[in-house]
């Protein structure tokens, strides 16, 4: 069977779109890390499955995989892709859109110049909700790494962030604490690690070592974690560009209990079709 894709992506964080309305599809852990393999399949950070909604006042069920297979629950730059995709190849005319994830529903509106805002939702600062092993919510936590202790932040956006404040991130070790944070053992399902440079009160730069991927360019849901973070500690403002290598995302959180509102571009680059 040849299967319909589309490659995108959000900042340099890239993705194989895969319609499961208009075609027959099914997706596997197998599948996925074929597809995304950058050697012998297409190659991508993450595959977003966009299906036929389960609810009423759904439009779209999202699903969204990392290279290794596993199936995760948020991917920011990845719902601004799905938007622009079911929008540009007239799968709905609606503006705005409303789609189920593993764990929450997010609104998306298509706005001018090719941006795309995303209502992430309400971040969870509950350790239990994150999930994260503390006593309870605190704005930083110590944690030890091979000896070392690191404070950190921890936040969920659908999907769970630590997040470690550094002077410099073209100078983070990223490689080495990247994975170390990532399988840490207070996380039980691993995370993804954040390490942001406050800049000003406006503008955090940010690089993220993704759960289940690596280093990517960009992670939308990392970009909003770290405005949780750095907002939450007084760092920032309420409104923030986070910068990451792929480009930049505009962050809106007015504070506990309020959704999360994040800006920014999402690119297709190629369709094709691929045996499988």
């Amino acid at each position: 069977m040849l299967m319909k894709f589309t490659k995108m992506h959000g900042l340099g964080n890239d993705f194989v779109v895969i319609d499961a309305v208009t075609q027959n599809v099914r997706v596997t852990g197998s599948m996925v890390r074929r597809l995304a393999n950058r050697t012998l399949g297409i190659g991508c950070d993450q595959v977003l499955v966009i299906e036929p909604p389960t609810e009423e006042d759904i439009d779209f069920n999202y699903r969204i995989f990392n290279q290794d297979g596993g199936e995760v629950e948020q991917c920011g730059n990845g719902a601004r892709c799905l938007a622009r995709y079911v929008y540009d190849r007239q799968l709905t005319g609606k503006n705005p859109i409303l789609v189920k994830t593993k764990n929450r529903v997010m609104t998306m509106h298509l706005e001018a110049n090719k941006l795309v805002r995303v209502d992430m939702g309400i971040p969870q600062l509950d350790p239990a909700q994150i999930p994260f092993q503390a006593e309870g919510p605190a704005a930083r936590y110590d944690i030890d790494v091979a000896g070392e202790t690191y404070q950190v932040a921890a936040v969920s956006m659908g999907n769970p962030h630590t997040l470690l404040q550094v002077d410099d991130v073209d100078t983070a070790p990223v490689e080495t604490l990247g994975p170390a944070l990532e399988c840490h053992s207070r996380f039980p399902n691993r995370v993804n690690v954040g390490f942001m440079q406050i800049v000003d009160r406006n503008t955090i730069k940010l690089r993220v070592f993704e759960r289940g991927v690596g280093e990517t360019q960009a992670c939308g849901s990392g970009a909003c974690a770290a405005a949780v973070a750095a907002i939450q500690q007084e760092l920032v403002d309420s409104s923030v560009t986070v910068q990451l290598s792929g480009g930049d995302l505009n962050i809106q959180w007015q504070g506990e209990n309020k959704p999360l509102l994040m800006t920014g571009p999402a690119v297709s680059v190629f369709h094709g079709r691929v045996r499988i």
